[in-house]
């Protein structure tokens, strides 16, 4: 289903949340679609189950998934009611601040525009991935390839 980085600075707890909301989000596990039940994720991950029973217990809270008891765990179906103004302000407000320290390291307002739409484009691509790609571009071209 997905990996779990034991290097990464986030918690393990964390990354389960974050990968099954991807996966939610991205359409693989569709609505009313059942999950591995904590013990199968837990053996198949190699993670305490507490850990990923604390993730199901968030993503819950979140409106991500449902329970049924005796029957298993669920994708929920979307809710537009899901978005939690006081949550898009704070990352807007990120969003401000990040931007602002890239115009302080000198980065053109174009090339931040274009971070962001790629960013908006695909939120879950990997970080500096359209940069390798536009570098291998630029490269090939000098070279004559494109």
């Amino acid at each position: 289903m997905f990996q779990i980085n034991l290097r990464s600075q986030r918690s393990i707890y964390e990354q389960i949340i974050d990968n099954i909301k991807e996966l939610i989000i991205r359409g693989v596990l569709p609505e009313d679609s059942e999950l591995p039940s904590i013990r199968e994720l837990s053996r198949s991950l190699t993670v305490n189950p507490n850990t990923v029973q604390k993730a199901f217990k968030e993503l819950e809270r979140e409106g991500f998934i449902y329970k049924v008891k005796g029957r298993g765990t669920f994708v929920s179906p979307r809710q537009d009611s899901r978005i939690d103004p006081q949550a898009v302000k704070k990352v807007c407000a990120d969003i401000r601040n990040s931007v602002q320290e890239l115009s302080y390291l000198g980065v053109p307002a174009a090339e931040i525009k274009q971070m962001v739409a790629d960013i908006a484009a695909d939120p879950f691509a990997e970080a500096g991935e359209k940069a390798a790609e536009a570098d291998a571009e630029k490269a090939d071209k000098k070279e004559g390839y494109l």
